[in-house]
């Protein structure tokens, strides 16, 4: 059986490393924020070439903070996209405003600055782009357009820790950057875990206090602010993780790159493409095929897991029909939805695993 992702091997890589970090945690009883919190706020915002970072407790705590820490409230608008994780929109939700969506590019399937400008009204007051799969969205074009009408433009950066947009880190273009630590992701917590940088010291000091009860000095609360704190095991195991990133995003890449060639003779599925000016890191390898259901069922029944990013796009999620969308509205997010196909991808894969799985789908496409 080829698993879609490999924690145990990863683990199994670097667990005197993180066996360490926690017992030296344990060993300071300082379980909450703490100086491993602040050490990895300090390496991950030079990692990302940003002058803050700050810990919370998830990727959507991230976003509802960027988001508040931007002014957004009751009645405003935010633009994002609905081919994304529901937490993206679940975020915007979270501070009273309305979720607006422009569709997807069809290459890149993040967001097109095409149909960005049509989708401003007076009540807009933000612009979050996602960062899908790993792949950072065209964010000139996308701050071109943000510039001219005054708004702060975030980046949902939760599945793309280290990518690069003509040079510049993911997280580091816009007013802020939300990244999610969920364990699966490239840069994973062994529990959940968030963090959001920015180079403006107004957005990190609002930050830091709404996740901490709204406090600058302890009980005096001058925001109404929530729990959303780090634990200090986590900040220290993403401390070690941290430092084998680049490694382990060059072997993604390397086994993308290996997907990519296997595959370039199937004519009935597409393989993921990296836009010229951009450093894709890969968090998700997804195909796109035309039976994609039919193919997913014949990989699995040889064992191959694969997984779905994502079946329904947010618009037609029942959760959110309170939104208007119907069938019809973004149909490339709608194709989408209806043709991606995740490959199991994760560093500890070796590249036999890799060959056999894209023999699989040359031969499964085919049958299906």
């Amino acid at each position: 059986m080829i698993p879609f992702l490999d924690l145990k091997a990863q683990y199994a890589s670097i667990k005197d490393e993180v066996d360490a970090a926690a017992l030296r945690v344990l060993a300071s009883t300082q379980y909450v924020l703490g100086e491993e919190v602040v050490g990895l706020e300090e390496e991950f915002a030079a990692y990302c070439g940003a002058k803050h970072a700050i810990a919370v407790n998830t990727g959507t705590s991230a976003l509802h903070l960027a988001l508040l820490a931007a002014g957004i409230g009751p009645d405003d608008e935010v633009i994002t996209v609905p081919f994304t994780f529901v937490a993206t929109v679940s975020a915007i939700c979270y501070t009273g405003a309305r979720p607006v969506f422009v569709d997807v590019e069809p290459v890149t399937l993040t967001m097109d600055p095409a149909r960005l400008e049509a989708a401003i009204t007076p009540r807009t007051k933000a612009i979050m782009p996602v960062h899908l799969y790993g792949q950072m969205a065209g964010m000139d074009e996308i701050k071109a357009i943000a510039d001219r009408h005054s708004l702060p433009v975030i980046e949902d950066a939760c599945q793309a820790h280290g990518a690069e947009y003509k040079g510049r880190r993911a997280g580091s273009i816009g007013v802020s950057g939300c990244f999610s630590f969920y364990p699966g992701k490239n840069l994973g917590a062994c529990g959940e875990g968030g963090i959001v940088v920015t180079s403006s010291d107004e957005h990190a000091r609002m930050i830091r206090m709404l996740r901490d009860w709204g406090q600058e000095e302890r009980y005096h609360h001058a925001l109404k602010g929530f729990n959303y704190r780090m634990d200090g095991i986590q900040g220290a195991i993403l401390r070690v993780k941290l430092r084998h990133l680049e490694d382990w995003t060059e072997a993604r890449r390397a086994h993308a790159a290996h997907y990519t060639s296997l595959l370039a003779g199937v004519k009935s599925v597409k393989t993921p493409i990296e836009a010229a000016d951009r450093r894709h890191v890969y968090h998700i390898y997804a195909i796109r095929s035309r039976d994609r259901d039919g193919l997913q069922h014949a990989l699995r029944a040889e064992g191959i897991q694969t997984g779905l990013h994502y079946p329904i796009p947010v618009h037609l999620q029942k959760a959110h029909a309170d939104l208007g969308y119907s069938v019809g509205d973004f149909p490339v997010s709608e194709a989408a939805a209806a043709e991606v196909l995740s490959l199991p991808i994760y560093p500890e894969m070796t590249s036999r695993q890799v060959e056999q799985v894209a023999a699989a789908v040359e031969q499964d496409a085919y049958v299906s």
